[in-house]
């Protein structure tokens, strides 16, 4: 069978999303709670997914990012970001992909806040990794 299991109401867009859209779903629920929780002590916070994280070359460590987090400077905000492949990679289930983003975005917040991402949100649980 070829096409579409069910036709789009909008010509040339699928009607189901995608895994993709999916992730930057979960992604965007969780930074909302966060960053809502947070936004005074933040300030101005870019968040945003990526598909993999760019290594350097000499990257020797056998662990890849999940995310990562810069402190802005001047007049340039803060930046989170989730790299969603590897984040998909090693969750088996629904529940782990939400329990691992949530770990994600707590860390990185966590970092620009200098503080311990239990602090951040008390659902975060440092031995699920």
């Amino acid at each position: 069978m070829r096409g579409p299991g069910v036709l789009p109401r909008t010509p040339g867009r699928p009607e189901t999303r995608t895994r993709r859209e999916r992730f930057d779903d979960l992604v965007l629920a969780v930074v909302e709670e966060v960053d809502g929780r947070w936004a005074d002590r933040l300030g101005t916070v870019e968040y945003a997914v990526e598909d993999t994280p760019h290594v350097p070359d000499d990257w020797d460590s056998p662990d890849v990012p999940l995310g990562s987090a810069v402190r802005g400077t001047g007049g340039e905000p803060s930046r989170v970001v989730v790299f969603r492949r590897p984040i998909e990679h090693r969750a088996e289930t629904r529940s782990e992909l939400d329990a691992l983003v949530l770990t994600v975005v707590v860390e990185q917040v966590a970092d620009l806040l200098n503080v311990d991402p239990s602090v951040i949100d008390p659902r975060y649980d440092a031995d699920d990794d």
